[in-house]
């Protein structure tokens, strides 16, 4: 008897609406756009909003379960994208760096001949 009143608390507790999550994943989202995720990484950009929207969607429907998988991989997509847009941008700086640096270089060349 007091395993199966153990069983269905956890079912219970297992089934509450994913509100946290569902935050955290729009946090995240809002992170990425505002890294440039849309523009540098815009496949994982996608993936992550178009999970978000699924996790809404299954947290209208009461499908808490579905709501934070989605939620949770929305999440993981968002960081991801955040993360290859400041990588993109950081490489990019380095090679107007290195090609400023080649500028230098051969207007010190042409000084000196």
């Amino acid at each position: 008897m007091a395993a199966v009143a153990v069983m269905l608390m956890a079912g219970c507790a297992s089934t509450s609406a994913p509100t946290e999550q569902m935050a955290v994943s729009r946090v995240a989202v809002s992170n990425a756009m505002g890294a440039g995720g849309a523009e540098f990484a815009p496949v994982q950009f996608k993936s992550a909003s178009d999970k978000l929207t699924a996790a809404e969607r299954a947290m209208a429907d009461k499908d808490y379960e579905l709501a934070l998988t989605l939620a949770e991989q929305a999440e993981i997509d968002a960081k991801l994208a955040a993360e290859m847009a400041r990588s993109a941008k950081a490489q990019r700086a380095a090679d107007a760096l290195q090609d400023d640096i080649r500028v230098l270089r051969q207007e010190i060349d042409r000084q000196s001949k």
